[in-house]
């Protein structure tokens, strides 16, 4: 046997081994993040209860809001997971879709709770404006990623077929 032979069988081990434990690092992470959805989900459901209940103010209205959106980052991830598993790549079309969503849940926790604020002081306001700002351009960029990526998807799936 020569040298050759004994390193590229000693790289596929390593190889398999560092694989293996990828595996069960994502597994853990998949099944970490599934228990974290729907201990969010039950919370929701009870928060919206509780809500519906006491009245409906704006406030406890953003919270649930705010809930039900942090568990859809959650299952945006627990998919990521998933796809990183499925194809041991990391994929950044799910990472930009879970940015795009804690994008617009942040303008949408902002916009109603500045809405519900008793005083409205000026730089309060400035503040919220900026920041609605970045956001939006944010927004923007990602669903531009987005749409550039799946015409880059498509174009390169044509090709294959």
């Amino acid at each position: 046997m020569n040298q050759g032979t004994k390193e590229t069988g000693a790289r596929r081990v390593v190889s398999s081994v560092f694989s293996g434990v990828q595996d069960a690092v994502y597994v853990a992470l998949g099944v970490l993040l599934a228990a974290t959805a729907a201990v969010m989900i039950v919370q929701g459901a009870v928060d919206l209860a509780r809500t519906a209940t006491r009245g409906m103010d704006a406030v406890a209205i953003v919270a649930v809001l705010d809930r039900i959106l942090l568990a859809l980052m959650v299952v945006e991830l627990l998919y990521t997971v998933q796809v990183s598993f499925r194809e041991h790549a990391l994929v950044p079309e799910p990472f930009l879709l879970v940015a795009l969503i804690a994008g617009v849940r942040r303008v949408l926790v902002i916009t109603a709770e500045f809405s519900a604020r008793e005083g409205k002081d000026e730089d309060v306001f400035r503040h919220v404006m900026w920041e609605l700002a970045l956001l939006t351009v944010l927004i923007i960029v990602l669903v531009a990623s987005l749409v550039v990526m799946r015409r880059h998807g498509a174009e390169v799936r044509s090709h294959h077929d």
